[in-house]
């Protein structure tokens, strides 16, 4: 395991930090320069969001953002591409060639389907195409770390992972498409993981000696971290464009290949077989993806079966409709997803540099911390109500005389 973060800038160590800063910077810039454009070109094809009773934004708002986001993303792959210190990440791996072939007709599917809709079923059988297009060009879960029962690792066979590649991609796919539904929710919820993948590939390149085939996790996470980083500021509250389907199905894909990418090759000897945080943090990278908008549904399916619903109806009860209820403003709300997702996802790449121990108790202080800054407006109204409690009636007695 690397012993300290300045390692990182040994170009010996075949970390080329300089080029992935280019690349994501890069992917950010058209991003942002295409967004503006895009939404022009979605007011005018009539691709258009407009508020209904369950949503929180007020105005007619256009959408297709994810065709800005893909723009930025093949043009950063394309110059990673052309790059001699990440060449060799497209020699030896075809991981970056399959997500922009998958993620372009993932991201065609929500084109359709932010300006014309689609049915669920539709919708899926998209999804399920995309990732096996990714599958059978190579990028698939190989190996899969147990750490009960002295079970260990396990070499995946050809279905079975094409399986678990597949679940776990339609899964990410659907959980971001789930949680989109704050203005930069979804984006910032993209950069923050997508980094987090960064910083735990950027690990893996330097514990791994510059391995080539840590490259396509590194190039793909900086990239759509950069694409997240130039849509946020169109995106941001008040929103003057979403993401639509077409980008937070694409944030879906790209995290699942990025994460899916950096658990294949990672050696049990370069960590030992006790280290389990380092071998599993590319699951637990997926699960700090997954588990706000799991929590949101599992939630919501107890709250609507037990109301004799269907687990699909629609309503205003998810996790950010409770969090503006109890007073937070909309822009707060996301800033305490941001939080809660970045203590998971950053605590997982963290595993990478720092004893797994420590970094446990720093994340049980930030989940405390969290707890207590989004309980604030809850406590401080309870404590309105008890001062109103105490003095309703002393105030009725002074107005009596």
């Amino acid at each position: 395991m690397s012993t300290t973060l300045l390692a990182l800038t040994d170009r010996g160590a075949g970390v080329p930090l300089r080029e992935l800063a280019l690349v994501g910077l890069t992917a950010a810039i058209i991003t942002y320069l295409a967004t503006g454009w895009v939404r022009v070109l979605a007011t005018r094809w009539g691709a258009v969001a407009y508020p209904r009773e369950r949503d929180v934004h007020m105005q007619p708002t256009p959408r297709m953002g994810g065709l800005a986001m893909y723009a930025g993303v093949v043009f950063a792959v394309l110059l990673a591409s052309q790059l001699p210190a990440l060449t060799r990440g497209f020699v030896y791996s075809s991981g970056l060639p399959a997500v922009v072939v998958a993620g372009g007709l993932i991201m065609v599917v929500g084109l359709i389907d932010d300006r014309w809709g689609l049915d669920a079923l539709t919708k899926f059988a998209g999804q399920i195409t995309a990732a096996s297009v990714m599958v059978t060009m190579g990028v698939a879960w190989s190996v899969l770390y147990i750490p009960i029962g002295g079970v260990g690792t396990i070499v995946l066979d050809q279905v079975a992972s094409i399986l678990l590649t597949l679940a776990l991609t339609v899964a990410i796919v659907n959980a971001m498409n789930f949680v989109d539904g704050l203005d930069g929710l979804a984006a910032g919820l993209g950069l923050i993981t997508a980094s987090a993948i960064c910083i735990f590939s950027v690990g893996l390149l330097h514990d791994h000696g510059g391995d080539v085939l840590f490259y396509p996790p590194a190039v793909i996470s900086v990239v759509l971290a950069g694409a997240c980083l130039g849509f946020l500021p169109h995106n941001f509250h008040k929103a003057r464009i979403f993401m639509g389907d077409s980008g937070s199905m694409l944030i879906g894909l790209m995290l699942a290949a990025a994460s899916t990418t950096a658990a294949g090759p990672i050696s049990q000897t370069a960590y030992g077989a006790r280290d389990v945080f380092a071998l599993l943090s590319p699951f637990l990278l997926v699960v700090a993806v997954m588990f706000v908008p799991a929590l949101d549904m599992l939630l919501a399916i107890i709250r609507r079966t037990r109301a004799g619903l269907s687990p699909f109806s629609p309503d205003k009860m998810h996790l950010h409709h409770r969090l503006l209820e109890i007073g937070h403003s909309h822009r707060r709300v996301v800033l305490l997803i941001y939080l809660w997702v970045g203590i998971v996802a950053l605590g997982a790449a963290s595993t990478i540099f720092f004893d797994p121990r420590h970094t446990a108790a720093v994340m049980a202080g930030a989940i405390v911390v969290a707890g207590v800054v989004t309980l604030i407006p809850l406590l401080r109204r309870r404590d309105t109500d008890g001062e109103d409690a105490v003095d309703g009636p002393a105030n009725r007695i002074y107005d009596k005389k």
